[in-house]
């Protein structure tokens, strides 16, 4: 969501002023709807470009396209597009947005999953998906006690919840990890039965590092972003490396699809997890 947030800005700077001339579209699975067309959008003037959760809404002079980048999409700015077409189905383009004056962006994805999703809408809360997201953790009324009395229904454990984008909005699995490492929690760890200073601690880690993710990515250009999301974390993406805490070596719990790292000194009373989709502390 951090990224998203400047991505968002850099567009909006970008795009001020100037009118969408042509999209191309070269997924077709990536394209969601069909009504409006892509083209209707084509010829409106750039109102703004939001964040929601981790979906980039841009608004056309009232109606909308809206992205969600999902785990290997993003966006490329281009000064100047060649004259030539983009091919259907080839590599890693999505879609292309020509503007008048003869810059744009593409939309990416470099991964062979395929979840990038496209829509053409009157409105982002007729995307179900948006729609549903839950509270932005950086909203002003976003509180302690609004955290608590979410968690407070959740069956599952820390991990799933705040990944769980209709319960908050945007933190997603990266920030997940590195929100339970500040507050010194399991992510296993029922997201029901956390005592007080427990939930303050999750509150102020959740918080605190988005908010110092959204500083540091202010500081890069739209093109730095992706690759600059890495050099702040703590724990992600950090497997065998040491804790910046602790200096206890970081593990991983590894799912089918994903992952999840953390620090056993830090988070699990020195005892690390099992290595299993059922994961739970080793005896």
């Amino acid at each position: 969501m951090p990224e998203v947030e400047i991505l968002c800005r850099r567009l909006g700077e970008r795009t001020t002023g100037r009118t969408l001339a042509k999209l191309e579209l070269a997924s077709l699975s990536a394209l969601k709807t069909f009504d409006p067309p892509l083209r209707a959008l084509e010829g409106r003037g750039f109102s703004g470009v939001h964040r929601r959760g981790k979906y980039v809404c841009i608004d056309l002079s009232g109606e909308w396209l809206v992205l969600n980048l999902a785990r290997s999409g993003w966006i490329k700015w281009r000064d100047r597009f060649g004259a030539g077409a983009p091919k259907l189905g080839r590599g890693p383009l999505a879609l292309r947005a020509r503007l008048d004056d003869g810059s744009g962006f593409d939309v990416t994805e470099m991964s062979t999953e395929k979840r990038l999703a496209i829509w053409a809408t009157h409105d982002p809360s007729e995307i179900e998906a948006v729609a549903t997201l839950g509270p932005e953790p950086l909203d002003p009324a976003f509180t302690r006690e609004r955290l608590g009395a979410l968690l407070a229904s959740e069956k599952g454990d820390l991990k799933h919840a705040l990944s769980h984008q209709s319960l908050v909005a945007g933190v997603g699995n990266a920030y997940s990890d590195e929100a339970l490492h500040a507050a010194r929690l399991s992510p296993f760890k029922p997201a029901a039965k956390l005592t007080g200073d427990e939930l303050t601690r999750l509150y102020d880690g959740l918080v605190g590092v988005l908010h110092e993710a959204v500083v540091r990515a202010a500081d890069l250009d739209l093109d730095e972003l992706k690759d600059g999301k890495r050099t702040g974390m703590r724990v992600h993406a950090r497997t065998g490396q040491p804790c910046p805490v602790c200096g206890d070596t970081i593990r991983e719990v590894s799912f089918a699809t994903r992952s999840l790292q953390y620090c056993p000194t830090c988070q699990t009373g020195g005892k690390p997890l099992a290595d299993r989709r059922l994961s739970r502390l080793l005896k």
